[in-house]
């Protein structure tokens, strides 16, 4: 759609053991296409969406890990490193924090959704005050009462203090945002995760969170030891890949290091990501 437009932010990269990136994959196999370091881990980014649509409104799609948690973060082996604070990045794109009117998290995994709040002397508060957080309302009960296994990707305090402020929304079901910016529900990775469909006059930008973090998992069978669901993950995909592959939709990879946007290929039964040239990443 003439008006919208989008650009990428990588607010920092931390490490994930690269078994858990791809599950039952064959090192062997994942390693030629994903880089590994001597202990195999796989550097990650984290991509947020700055999304400015022509009837002016200025909408983030996930918003990096934050800073409120890093010391609890600094005993893990994530080694968050390289990270941008979120709101000086936009105002060096002219964009103040109050100027941000909506934010859509795809899902509340801390290195998502750690930069919708910020720590203001001894409270936490909303880091973009006039905005409204979308967050799907089966992601939003996951997160209030997670499994076991999940528990430790959610920090209730990224979230509470939009609660408080009366700027959080919970998405039911796939709905328009505004013109050009669809979200949709999608399953497997955790539950109700958001898709956020982009429409541009140059492409529609499909922001698929962590149902394909990174480029070398198109293939619908390579799935994360991360998705609490990976026969719905493989569902999803396919779902999400032909209709890529058909309406030559570009995917925003969150988590890629090295590829965040690429346009899908599907040759009879399999899928090939093609690297598009990187117009849309403006930050290190």
């Amino acid at each position: 759609m003439a008006g919208n437009s989008f650009q990428l932010i990588n607010t920092g990269y931390f490490y994930a053991d690269g078994g858990s990136m791809f599950g039952a994959i064959p090192q062997q196999a994942w390693s030629r296409r994903y880089p590994a370091d001597g202990e195999h881990r796989c550097r990650l980014a984290m991509h947020v969406g700055l999304v400015r649509t022509q009837s002016g409104r200025v909408i983030l799609i996930d918003t990096g890990v934050g800073d409120k948690q890093l010391e609890q973060l600094r005993s893990t082996s994530y080694h968050f490193h390289g990270l941008t604070d979120l709101r000086e990045a936009l105002r060096e794109r002219g964009i103040s924090p109050g100027q941000v009117t909506d934010i859509v998290l795809t899902h509340l995994h801390f290195d998502h959704c750690g930069y919708v709040t910020r720590k203001e002397h001894d409270r936490i508060v909303p880091a973009f005050p006039e905005a409204i957080c979308r967050v799907s309302r089966l992601q939003w009960e996951n997160a209030l009462h997670p499994h076991p296994l999940e528990a430790d990707s959610y920090f209730p305090e990224n979230m509470e203090a939009l609660e408080k402020a009366g700027k959080l929304q919970l998405v039911q079901a796939d709905c328009d945002l505004c013109e050009g910016v669809r979200l949709r529900l999608c399953g497997g990775h955790t539950s109700g995760q958001i898709v956020a469909y982009v429409q541009t006059d140059k492409a529609t930008a499909v922001f698929v969170g962590d149902v394909i973090p990174i480029a070398a998992q198109v293939s619908p069978l390579w799935i994360s030891a991360y998705d609490v669901r990976p026969l719905i993950s493989y569902d999803e995909k396919i779902r999400l890949l032909d209709e890529a592959a058909a309406n030559h939709q570009l995917i925003v990879h969150y988590h890629d290091a090295y590829t965040p946007c690429s346009t899908v290929r599907k040759i009879n039964n399999f899928y090939k990501s093609v690297v598009r040239d990187e117009r849309f990443v403006t930050s290190d």
